[in-house]
């Protein structure tokens, strides 16, 4: 699937989204949606079934906070075992084994002196993004939303002594790996970069799996920290790497998706994608 089309899908995707987040209580039919993004029900069935692999009526109730509360309810024994089995910083996603590994103080403040950073921009299901990389791991995934600027100033800012090297080449192929059309088995490796808090939250995500949520006290609980669901909250939205650190299966208690760094829309495009794409494998 072209760039451009992926892109394109996902828009319309994210606005049939808004649509349903705005009129909720009134309970849109297919058609009314349909309607709010152009398109008939027919060719929004084939975009939904061709996106997510599900239907449209299918995909909507993975977005109802019924679901999200029974999930919730499901995940609290299934984290907490992960977690008591000891924070080892790997996780999976698709057939790929994802491992992690913390900058140093040092290498924090020498600002990446003598590392080659490379970046580029790649389509996803989700939109285009903006992915950043050493020969240590990946280090950055932003979605854009027409803040192309902004997103590459943030992440030339945390490695201002870095040589840095525009690859959108490579940016694609690392994109294909996170996102393939037929799941293949390896490694991608992250490069974190936190407080010590920070990364112990973003390594307990990373023992969650798809179309699996947690809220905040669950996620406070489960790292030993009972009462710091505010200090989990700063940690879930300091994280840099999008998709790869799932912050985005975290949501509030009440089946209510909440904020996302990257557009609320996103967030609720990214649950029903994990819940089609678990039931598939």
């Amino acid at each position: 699937m072209s760039e451009l089309k992926t892109d394109s899908h996902y828009q319309t995707i994210a606005a049939a989204i808004c649509y349903i987040r705005e009129h909720a209580k009134q309970q849109p039919e297919l058609a009314e949606i349909a309607e709010a993004v152009n398109l008939s029900e027919y060719h929004l069935q084939r975009l939904f079934s061709s996106w997510a692999g599900i239907s449209p009526k299918r995909f909507l109730q993975y977005l109802t906070k019924e679901h999200a509360k029974q999930a919730l309810q499901q995940s609290q024994d299934t984290l907490t075992a992960a977690l008591n089995a000891g924070l080892s910083g790997s996780g999976r996603l698709h057939d790929l084994m994802i491992s992690c590994e913390a900058m140093t103080p040092r290498e924090i403040k020498s600002g990446g002196k003598g590392v080659q950073l490379n970046f580029g921009q790649a389509a996803t299901p989700f939109g285009i993004a903006l992915i950043g990389w050493t020969n240590r791991g990946i280090c950055y995934l932003a979605f854009l939303c027409d803040d192309l600027p902004e997103k590459q100033r943030e992440l030339l800012d945390q490695w201002p002594n870095a040589m840095s090297v525009e690859d959108n080449s490579e940016a694609a192929n690392i994109s294909q790996r996170i996102f393939p059309t037929t799941p293949q088995a390896g490694k991608l490796h992250l490069l974190l970069r936190g407080t010590n808090f920070q990364i112990k939250v973003w390594e307990a995500l990373l023992h969650t799996r798809q179309g699996q949520f947690v809220s905040y006290s669950q996620l406070a609980k489960a790292t030993g920290s009972p009462k710091a669901q505010r200090a989990i909250g700063s940690a879930v939205g300091a994280n840099n790497i999008g998709f790869l650190i799932p912050c985005h299966r975290v949501i509030r208690e009440s089946g209510e998706s909440g904020n996302y760094r990257w557009g609320a829309e996103r967030k609720q495009a990214i649950h029903a994608w994990e819940k089609a794409t678990n039931l598939s494998e």
